[in-house]
């Protein structure tokens, strides 16, 4: 999957998970149904957030655990294909703010007949993947593009011991 970018993976997740959720939907009913695909994808984007923190350079076995700007250094990962576009406002190891001002994503998910589920397959990843890549990076966010604000407004900060 390495040569795959991040939004070609979600629009593959998508597919499956679109489908799932009609599955789980009849059988269980929809508030049931989204519960199950959000603690799912809830549980992917742990487990990356803990690959990306194991990946980084002198931090075997959690021994330098990354801090926001090590975050920033990845997030061109989530822009490849022109997939978000960032307004960066502050970036520090303690504080990293932006503002995305284009997100392909929920773009990619409205023309997939999936935009009513977008915040499910990729907003609610945004917190819960730095609780596996590290617990003490905190996300606020007011609004999202995916569910029609004109930007989605990240504002990250590290939480004091």
């Amino acid at each position: 999957m390495a040569d795959v970018s991040i939004l070609d993976q979600r629009r593959i997740e998508a597919r499956f998970a679109g489908q799932m959720l009609k599955t789980l939907e009849a059988e269980l009913g929809t508030e049931r149904a989204r519960a199950i695909l959000a603690k799912a994808i809830i549980s992917l984007a742990h487990s990356a957030g803990a690959e990306f923190a194991a990946a980084k350079p002198g931090n075997e076995e959690g021994a330098n655990p990354p801090d926001l700007s090590d975050l920033a250094s990845i997030t061109p990962l989530w822009q490849k294909e022109d997939a978000l576009r960032i307004e960066w406002l502050e970036q520090s190891p303690d504080k990293l703010s932006f503002n995305i001002t284009r997100c392909r994503y929920a773009e990619t998910y409205r023309e997939m007949g999936l935009g009513d589920i977008g915040d499910l397959l990729s907003c609610n990843r945004d917190g819960e993947f730095c609780k596996g890549y590290n617990p003490k990076i905190q996300l606020k966010r007011t609004q999202t593009i995916m569910k029609g604000a004109t930007h989605c407004d990240f504002r990250y900060t590290m939480a004091k011991d």
